[in-house]
């Protein structure tokens, strides 16, 4: 009885809702501040036409000092992080600002939480997360300090100036006390006094993260200067509320403005969610109220002065944090308005028109006209449609379309109906498309082009003379007419135009099909000319004659890379510079030229080579990608504006520094002597091998492919060759019968003093340690061979320990989370055993909408067939 009632107990603890005290505080606040302004919902509507009236050039005063508050707040930062040695740039700290300001409304107890939010910038710089939150301690500490250095005179007046603010004092205090707690625990942590040595025995590590923070040799002018900007901070909230009862025409009262904000600022400070959003609006009115205004004015000076102090930098936040994302919306956003126009024009065109517009138009635009224009907006919302989707690809001559397009849309609009409303949103994607041209530089195949242009006017002439010889040729009884061959070709003109030709009236069905027919052809005529003039042409690679002996030359003066020799397998396209002696190594697939690695050529040429390759890409309309990159070779992309991605980590083995001695590698000598004990040997075989090794080699990698549900993959690694492996020296892995187990062959390694391999298969009952095994051989091997290093291969999707952007954050996710991604951590571990050190490797790519393609591109160059 009593486990169950202790039971009982645990349960309704474990339910109880002190968890989420904040939260419940918050809400209760919130349901109060409706309450209140739900009972004053007359005097709310009173203030709408109140603070319509505002005067403008208040609003803008109070707009400036928005700004200036940030700035100030921006410059704390700076001096905070100056105080700990660390120089912060101002844009950086404005940014930090406004990141962390948003996020504190959305966290517990979010101005101080939001603290430990520490930005990408700041990780760009090397700076230290312990500095970063020394720095934000400080910020904290003297916003806090000048909220009560200002705050006390005003408290102090408000008590014994005001009736009914007698308690006034008590936020105040309790903002007191926070600060003298906070300097305490600051001197005895440093000193080491009593009850810090109590925590120290009691809570050793928690001890030493508070020494560890608060140990920063800190600058006292560093401090003293934020503490100066801090009080211009508190004097621009003051500020803003007098500026809004100057806006609003109200009497102006310095005394009851500082008052109302020290209040607020007391409220935000200790409102333990969503920065007193509510409080802050309930304890404002009533204080202002209290000095004298009536509740529909102190509710005005309120909402301004919440737009300024705290949405408008709310809506900074917003900015701040989709700044990252501008160049996607930049690429996104013509496209999607151009498929928009598109659908807006066929809806106007085949809904019928505003009645009063329409009689207003036919006084200046004849009948036909109007009706070519519904045509005209018809065929172009179709047009716009296809076009948008070749724009997505980044099109030099969709981008020209869509200007078109847009244009003859606006005109169409305005002719049509005076659908000023269409018009309006076609002037806005002609001008979003010409800020945004620098994003559409892929070239279209010429040679496509001119192909196309020609068929397109053959077609042009063949409709043409067909409707001319039919509509002179076609009998009386079909249209009431005997048609002229002036009036045949006019006919034919207007409908293959896809004009409205209201001179013709079909008298019989086939008649009617005829027109159709003619309309069909033509609208079909105009689709063709269309798609010929922005269709994606690849022009056809060509290789010259002595291209596979170029590249093994060049990769024996220039070749130093571990994968390098992949770069001359069977799979690879070659571009040669025209410039240098160099090349590179790439596939196509999907629109995409991705490059294994980078150039192969000196140091010094890799960066012109690589600007040459990507103009030879744009024209012929591809986009660049560059997999498995060097860290050390970053800086060439970053003078081409290209962006990076972290795609894993590359295992290098110390081969003059490793052993199987000690404790940490007991396993790894327990799994080597079980092997022996079992009869099992290593060796090495010699090249070139007999047809039987090769023969058994192949039955132990079919084994492995389909045991382990694996699939043969090229690019940057080898598949099971014959050929290839018949030339290769090759570790093999024997059971006492003498079968192979196990095997990894040995590939040429351009990289200075370094060795590596390609394949390394065993068969379903291979014992565990067999790829132990082998490695070990490959370690005795590259000391026979004097070579200092051996390259374990990249493991994909790990050692992103700090993400940079949000492509990395998603990497990391899914290699934690996503089941298919989970052995990539099981290749990890048995590579930990040996490597000494690991390198980063980069997927290189043009813009951050590539990544939306380039997963399915770089699958596709993956592949064998």
């Amino acid at each position: 009885m009593a486990n169950l009632i202790k039971a009982t107990r645990l349960k309704i603890q474990s339910a109880s809702p002190q968890v989420y005290w904040r939260e419940i505080i918050a809400v209760v606040i919130l349901l109060l501040a409706i309450v209140f302004f739900r009972s004053e919902r007359k005097e709310l509507l009173a203030i709408v036409p109140q603070i319509k009236q505002a005067n403008g050039t208040w609003l803008a005063a109070a707009f400036i000092i928005s700004i200036a508050c940030v700035l100030l707040q921006s410059g704390m930062y700076v001096k905070t992080f100056a105080a700990v040695h660390l120089r912060l740039k101002w844009s950086h700290a404005v940014s930090l600002f406004l990141k962390r300001n948003l996020i504190s409304v959305f966290l517990p107890a979010g101005g101080v939480s939001a603290l430990a939010y520490f930005p990408s910038q700041l990780r760009k710089q090397g700076f230290n997360r312990l500095q970063v939150h020394q720095a934000s301690a400080l910020y904290a500490f003297t916003g806090l300090l000048t909220v009560f250095l200002v705050g006390l005179p005003v408290v102090l007046y408000t008590m014994f100036g005001i009736n009914g603010l007698g308690s006034a004092w008590l936020g105040l205090l309790t903002l007191l006390i926070i600060i003298i707690l906070l300097t305490g625990i600051a001197i005895t942590v440093k000193q080491k006094k009593g009850p810090y040595r109590w925590i120290e025995q009691r809570f050793p590590s928690f001890s030493a993260r508070m020494h560890e923070m608060l140990s920063a040799d800190v600058k006292r002018s560093g401090v003293v200067n934020a503490t100066y900007l801090s009080i211009g901070v508190e004097g621009c909230g003051i500020l803003h509320i007098y500026l809004a009862m100057l806006a609003l025409g109200l009497p102006v009262s310095f005394s009851a403005s500082a008052a109302a904000y020290i209040i607020a600022v007391l409220m935000m400070v200790i409102s333990p969610f969503l920065r007193g959003l509510g409080a802050v609006e309930l304890f404002m009115a009533f204080i202002l109220q209290k000095f004298g205004y009536t509740a529909p004015q102190a509710l005005s000076i309120t909402i301004l002065y919440r737009i300024f102090e705290f949405w408008l930098p709310l809506a900074g936040g917003l900015v701040a944090f989709s700044w990252k994302g501008r160049k996607l919306f930049a690429r996104m956003a013509p496209v999607v308005l151009v498929f928009m126009l598109g659908i807006i024009n066929i809806l106007s065109a085949i809904t019928p028109p505003v009645h009063e517009r329409m009689r207003l138009l036919r006084e200046y635009l004849p009948l036909s006209s109007i009706h070519a224009s519904n045509m005209l907006v018809l065929f172009t919302g179709l047009a716009l449609l296809v076009t948008s989707a070749f724009l997505l690809k980044g099109l030099r001559n969709a981008w020209i379309m869509a200007i078109g397009l847009a244009f003859f849309s606006l005109v169409g609009h305005l002719t049509k109906a005076l659908d000023y409303e269409e018009a309006s949103l076609a002037a806005f994607t002609m001008l979003l498309l010409l800020a945004t041209r620098s994003q559409y530089r892929i070239q279209s195949s010429r040679q496509r082009i001119k192909a196309g242009l020609k068929t397109a006017a053959i077609s042009v002439a063949a409709v043409m003379l067909f409707g001319f010889i039919s509509f002179y040729f076609i009998d009386k009884k079909h249209f009431g007419v005997d048609f002229t061959w002036q009036q045949s070709l006019l006919h034919t003109l207007k409908m293959f135009l896809l004009m409205q030709d209201t001179t013709l009236r079909p008298l019989t069905r086939f008649g009617n099909e005829f027109v159709w027919v003619i309309r069909v052809t033509g609208f079909v005529t105009w689709g063709f000319l269309l798609y010929s003039l922005i269709r994606p042409g690849l022009q056809k690679h060509a290789e010259p004659e002595n291209a596979r002996e170029r590249v093994n030359n060049l990769l024996a003066q220039f070749g130093n890379s571990a994968v390098d020799y992949f770069k001359y397998y069977k799979d690879k396209l070659y571009f040669f510079s025209d410039l240098h002696e160099g090349f590179i190594a790439y596939r196509i697939a999907r629109g995409f030229a991705i490059v294994l690695e980078e150039p192969v050529s000196a140091p010094e040429n890799k960066y012109s080579i690589l600007r040459e390759f990507d103009q030879h890409c744009k024209k012929m309309g591809l986009h660049t990608a560059f997999y498995r990159v060097n860290e050390s070779s970053i800086p060439w992309f970053t003078r081409l504006r290209k962006s990076r991605m972290m795609i894993g980590q590359e295992a290098i083995l110390d081969v003059t520094r490793f052993s199987i001695e000690g404790r940490d590698k007991k396993s790894l000598r327990n799994g080597l002597n079980s092997l022996q004990k079992k009869g099992f040997t290593v060796h090495i075989e010699k090249a070139p091998h007999e047809t039987n090794i090769l023969q058994e080699l192949k039955q132990v990698s079919d084994d492995w492919l389909q045991s382990f549900n694996k699939e043969e993959a090229i690019f940057s690694q080898g598949m099971f060759d014959k050929s290839e492996l018949e030339k290769q020296d090759i570790i093999l892995l024997k059971d006492p019968e003498g079968k192979i187990k196990a095997f990894l062959n040995i590939i040429p390694d351009y990289a200075e003093d370094e060795c590596t391999y390609d394949l390394i298969r065993k068969t379903a009952d291979a014992p565990p340690a067999a790829m132990d095994a082998l490695i070990i051989k490959l370690i005795e091997y590259a000391r026979t061979q004097n070579k200092a290093y051996i390259n374990l291969g990249m493991v994909p999707m790990t050692g992103i320990t700090q993400p940079e952007n949000m492509a990395e954050r998603v990497v990391k996710l899914a290699a934690l989370k996503i089941k298919r991604f989970q052995h990539y951590q099981g290749l990890r571990e048995f590579k930990e055993k040996y490597a000494s050190f690991w390198e980063n490797k980069y997927l290189v790519y043009d813009h951050d909408f590539d990544l939306l393609q380039l997963p399915l591109a770089l699958n596709a160059v993956m592949k064998t067939n």
